[in-house]
């Protein structure tokens, strides 16, 4: 039993990486991945992050090899945790033989720790919801 909790748990850490380890990521400057926004056009305009590539779910199978380079890995990102798009989005690109993770808690939760989205009007940032992420000056120490 414990084993398959091992198992399970590596794997998961395989498949998926959270909005504050992409951020720093990105913020590295070599991320080491594509970032993939993989919403409509409409939720892209409303408001997306700064740097991500935009190509929805749907257009992946299409689009993604003239668009990334295979060899590349990509983390694909939808609107949050109540939402299955990212866990679909990523099944294609595997399925395309891309090495992929999911983004955890999505857009939705890139905004609540207080990251930078793009949007019509500009860049915007708000503060980090203080349900959701650690205070500021405090780390989670996860």
């Amino acid at each position: 039993m414990w084993n398959e909790g091992v198992a399970w748990f590596s794997a998961r850490l395989d498949m998926q990486i959270d909005v504050s380890d992409t951020h720093a990521a990105l913020e590295s400057g070599a991320p080491g991945f594509v970032l993939v926004d993989t919403r409509s056009e409409e939720a892209w305009t409303q408001a997306h992050v700064p740097g991500a590539l935009h190509l929805p779910r749907r257009e992946i199978a299409a689009r993604a090899p003239a668009l990334i380079d295979p060899a590349t890995p990509v983390v694909a990102y939808c609107w949050g945790p109540g939402c299955d798009g990212a866990t679909r989005a990523a099944l294609a690109f595997a399925q395309l033989g891309y090495r992929v993770k999911e983004m955890i808690g999505g857009i939705e939760y890139w905004i609540r720790e207080g990251f930078t989205v793009r949007t019509p009007a500009g860049p915007l940032t708000r503060d980090p919801d203080p349900l959701t992420a650690p205070a500021k000056g405090a780390a989670c120490a996860c």
